[in-house]
């Protein structure tokens, strides 16, 4: 037996591993909760020059939605794109009959913004990153 750690994985090592823990998931999940069914969403904001200048990434797992990263340029927040990004990715998850959507977020960054959208922390690491603390929100649909 040989233990190794690679900073830069080939594909066949990550899907080895997605697939061995696809395997064990499946002797107690039915198909139909598939944990990775590959199912994403980019949603964007862009300026007159079709730069970019917002948006948000989301995945599927299981039947609930991950929000993964959400951002908008200084000159745009507090116009309330980002409650229609927000509102956007809740039409995305129920389309696809998703029962949640969850996300991480610093303490400088937008706990006020998602609570106010009816989001509610259910975990938070202290000094994660050193000095700060992560809180784990999720908001049932």
């Amino acid at each position: 037996m040989k233990i190794e750690l690679s900073t830069s994985p080939s594909q066949a090592q990550l899907n080895a591993i997605s697939q061995g823990i696809a395997n064990f998931n499946a002797k107690y999940l039915s198909n139909e909760n598939a944990h990775n069914t590959g199912l994403q969403c980019v949603i964007t904001v862009q300026d007159e020059n079709n730069k970019i200048i917002g948006g948000l990434q989301a995945c599927v797992i299981w039947s609930y939605c991950i929000l993964e990263l959400l951002w908008l340029d200084d000159e745009i927040r507090g116009r309330g794109i980002g409650t229609k990004l927000m509102l956007q990715l809740e039409a995305f998850a129920k389309k696809h009959d998703l029962y949640q959507i969850r996300t991480e977020t610093l303490d400088f960054q937008a706990k006020p913004f998602y609570e106010k959208l009816g989001y509610r922390v259910y975990g938070e690491l202290e000094n994660t990153p050193p000095g700060h603390i992560s809180y784990f929100l999720v908001k049932q649909l």
